[in-house]
């Protein structure tokens, strides 16, 4: 199903892109399968993985701990850290390390989950409201440019939608004992096949226009950068 949360996620990573001057190092950090490596074709791409998931991966510049990144300080003038602050036990201890390989005055965009079912397991630990952003990314001496919606209320709508088309129980006893479960079957059913509809309309109302006047977003999208130091 088309989903407006990986629309949003590519848009917002090639406006970030777009703003890191050519022949800039980045780092894509927690890159996986490399989604956004083309976006950086005018910089000098690096990557890092732990490549711990049975999952695929494009090869990884470096395979580690994001919390122990084997370069030097300062290695890069921008950095792409998305969908990866959740399946971190200590997500303080990568943010102080990617400060730490961030030039002073270089960039990095970070995006990661507020409402959003478990996934890649056993490696999902938290979600993060505005305010935990607020609070992480200033303990750790970031300098917060932007925090907003990644999508807008009409895709973490229709992701709720999609997700109860897909689980909600039909079979009689998976519903309730006796009559009540038979009665109701049929109306769990076809509203499985209703919200599967309304989903897929929702998600493209999402990408033409981000409705945030109300509600709230699946994922926020943080824009920081590391200080100055002035002598």
């Amino acid at each position: 199903m088309r989903n407006s949360s990986r629309t949003w996620l590519l848009r917002e990573n090639a406006l970030f892109a777009a703003s890191v001057p050519p022949g800039s190092r980045v780092l894509d950090a927690g890159a996986g399968e490399q989604p956004y490596r083309d976006l950086l074709s005018h910089c000098e791409y690096e990557s890092a993985d732990f490549e711990q998931l049975d999952k695929e991966y494009a090869k990884s510049t470096y395979v580690c701990d994001l919390a122990s990144i084997p370069v030097e300080d300062g290695r890069f003038d921008a950095i792409l850290f998305n969908q990866v602050m959740e399946h971190l036990s200590d997500p303080l201890t990568v943010l102080v390390e990617l400060k730490r390989v961030l030039k002073p005055g270089g960039k990095m965009i970070c995006t990661a989950p507020l409402f959003y079912e478990e996934h890649e397991q056993p490696y999902d630990f938290y979600r993060y409201t505005q305010f935990a952003w607020r609070h992480m990314l200033g303990k750790v001496g970031f300098e917060l440019e932007q925090l907003t919606w990644m999508e807008g209320y009409l895709g973490t709508v229709a992701y709720q939608l999609e997700t109860a088309s897909k689980y909600l129980p039909i079979r009689p006893q998976s519903i309730a004992p006796g009559i009540s479960g038979w009665l109701s079957s049929p109306v769990l059913a076809s509203s499985r096949l209703l919200f599967r509809g309304l989903a897929k309309f929702f998600y493209v109302l999402d990408e033409r226009r981000r409705f945030t006047e109300k509600g709230f977003p699946k994922n926020y999208v943080a824009i920081v950068r590391k200080p100055v130091l002035l002598v």
